[in-house]
């Protein structure tokens, strides 16, 4: 499984942005996504989100027991 990191690293490298304009297109502090790219813990799963919903994707919570089933 790709990391959240790589995952919007690569991404916005596709689309030919930078950290700043992706931030700004995004709705969110360039601070954040240099955290994301940066692989922090610490983030907010809202913002986060808004930062994914550019790709058309969305981080949620997932019950670890029903992965195993």
């Amino acid at each position: 499984m790709k990391r959240l990191s790589e995952f919007v690293k690569e991404r916005r490298k596709a689309v030919n942005l930078t950290q700043e304009q992706f931030a700004e297109r995004s709705g969110v502090a360039l601070t954040v996504i240099r955290k994301i790219e940066q692989g922090k813990t610490n983030l907010n799963l809202e913002t986060v989100n808004l930062v994914l919903s550019m790709f058309g994707h969305e981080l949620a919570p997932v019950n670890i027991k029903e992965l195993e089933e």
